[in-house]
């Protein structure tokens, strides 16, 4: 859970315009009240990229549309942003496109955390119903998100293109309620703390 230290900025870079309301959108959001808040994704098409845009907004956060979300351009905005938090999908996410984007970005974290000492910490976020290729999504962290899931699931909905009333918009619902119960609380997000040259986190907040 979040305690009461402030959070550092934080980088979330992942595959899919609506991916970063979907999986982490209520803990961005508690974040940008706080610190700045980057998400990174690739353009798709205008409505996507706009609707992307429109979440940013909702979550406070800023964002980087970029045409390849490769190992020098990960670079590049790790360098540029020194987070202190990195945040992308599993390893083994069911949908490949997830995974292509956790491979590159595990990938390219060693050279500007040795240049910078950035990011402190490196965590992998939930997936489809809480499933990954190897089992049940593993949450090493449960960020207490009751505050600000209204805003999570706000910034959802102007992702229109989507089936967001039909299918994201409740599992969303179903997940937040689960994890927010193994806490005691009304809403929770998942997430699994990955290794980063050797390094665990150890810290009271993502």
């Amino acid at each position: 859970m979040v305690s009461a230290g402030a959070p550092g900025p934080v980088l979330a870079l992942l595959a899919h315009p609506d991916d970063a309301e979907l999986w982490v959108g209520a803990t961005l959001a508690h974040h940008a009240q706080h610190a700045t808040v980057t998400i990174a994704v690739p353009h798709r098409d205008e409505e996507r990229d706009a609707e992307a845009r429109e979440g940013a907004a909702v979550l406070g956060a800023q964002l980087r549309q970029l045409d390849r979300l490769d190992e020098e351009a990960v670079r590049r905005l790790l360098l540029e942003t020194l987070p202190e938090v990195v945040i992308t999908h599993p390893l083994n996410d069911v949908h490949p496109e997830h995974r292509a984007v956790a491979t590159t970005v595990l990938a390219a974290l060693p050279e500007p955390r040795i240049a910078t000492g950035c990011p402190r910490r490196f965590y992998t976020c939930d997936s489809y119903n809480s499933l990954t290729l190897d089992g049940p999504v593993r949450a090493d962290v449960i960020v207490d998100v009751t505050a600000t899931f209204d805003t999570k699931m706000a910034a959802l909905r102007k992702h229109v293109s989507q089936p967001i009333d039909e299918h994201f918009g409740p599992m969303a619902e179903t997940l937040g309620r689960l994890w927010g119960a193994r806490i005691g609380a009304g809403y929770g997000e998942a997430f699994t703390a990955v290794p980063l040259l050797g390094c665990l986190p150890g810290a009271t907040q993502l």
